[in-house]
């Protein structure tokens, strides 16, 4: 079952049977990937093939048909309204990273260098993608999928640092480095979409923070609803946000009905700011994410000037002097009594 999404998802109920059923016959390929998104291929002992299934695979797996027999429901991860209790879904195309990271393996693996940690370094490694690859069937090309997890800095032991405990007494680590790979489920690439299992690791790995964008969206619309805007063809303010985290996070907060096009294009003149025009359209024009900042700043109110001396500010954080103070604050309390 999928609920508000603009195109046709993949089946993570097919998969599930699919995978469950050619289990013992996936080829399995690990790959590395760095804070820069940078991809590694790895090399394993034929001993943790089994371990990596179990690991990475099994239990993603049996979550899903367990969910298909109690209901499951595939949402989109953009959507602001949805549940917690549901399983999300992404097109791997909005997830630029993710995108990057997967085109680098799909069309670049001859070219991946090999991790070693003598030449690169275990702690700058953000996460671990392991590749399953099904059986090859005549006539029908059999594509593979992605399970991805967040590597954090406590799953990691250098043999510098590390001890090892063997019977009944310590040891030194002789190994470079180990690893201490979790269980649980976090995320999945098949067929260009991907399926979140842990929302948190999603975004602490491919820095996208699905309900960040859900509001900036909906700012927008209302943005686009109350002012006259003009972008150049195939460009639209949507697209300008999602390749500008700063801008994502101003949106957060912006209140597009607390003022008109009329007195944002006067405080735009009065602060000297060039916002530029559209004479004919009476449009104002956005030409890349320097403009839709300078825009959004203006709306924020953000652009202020000093009674005392005369100087022009672009305030980056604003608190009014006069506000009332919450319920729980605890001055405000001690104050009462």
């Amino acid at each position: 079952m999928t609920e508000n999404s603009n195109t046709e998802p993949t089946d993570i109920f097919q998969w599930a049977n699919a995978a469950d059923r050619d289990k013992d016959k996936l080829e399995i390929d690990l790959f590395l990937f760095t804070k820069g998104f940078t991809v590694y291929a790895t090399r394993y002992d034929d001993s943790l093939k089994q371990q990596l299934k179990v690991l990475f695979l099994y239990d993603m797996i049996a979550g899903v048909q367990t969910g298909a027999a109690t209901g499951l429901a595939v949402r989109d991860i953009d959507n602001i309204d949805r549940a917690d209790d549901v399983l999300l879904r992404a097109s791997l195309e909005k997830v630029e990273h993710a995108q990057e990271v997967v085109e680098q393996i799909v069309y670049g693996e001859e070219t991946l260098e090999v991790f070693n940690e003598g030449d690169h370094e275990i702690r700058k490694v953000k996460g671990m993608i392991a590749r399953f690859t099904p059986p090859a069937k005549e006539g029908e090309e059999q594509k593979p999928f992605f399970v991805v997890k967040l590597l954090g800095a406590s799953q990691v032991m250098l043999g510098s640092s590390a001890w090892l405990f063997r019977g009944d007494s310590f040891g030194q680590f002789e190994a470079e480095a180990g690893l201490k790979v979790t269980p649980d489920n976090q995320v999945l690439i098949a067929n260009g979409d991907i399926f979140v299992f842990s929302e948190a690791k999603f975004e602490r790995l491919f820095g996208y923070s699905a309900k960040k964008y859900a509001v900036a969206e909906e700012k927008i619309r209302e943005i686009e609803a109350n002012f006259k805007i003009k972008l150049p063809d195939g460009l639209t303010l949507s697209d300008l946000a999602r390749e500008n985290k700063p801008l994502i996070n101003k949106l957060q907060k912006v209140d597009p009905m607390m003022t008109t096009q009329e007195k944002l294009i006067e405080q735009s003149e009065t602060m000297e700011l060039e916002l530029m025009m559209d004479e004919a359209t009476e449009e104002i024009i956005i030409m890349d994410y320097k403009d839709a900042t300078k825009f959004v700043d203006l709306l924020s109110d953000d652009y202020l000037t000093s009674e005392m001396t005369g100087i022009k500010y672009l305030a980056r954080s604003k608190k009014p002097l006069h506000d009332e103070p919450s319920s729980d604050d605890p001055l405000a309390k001690l104050a009462e009594r």
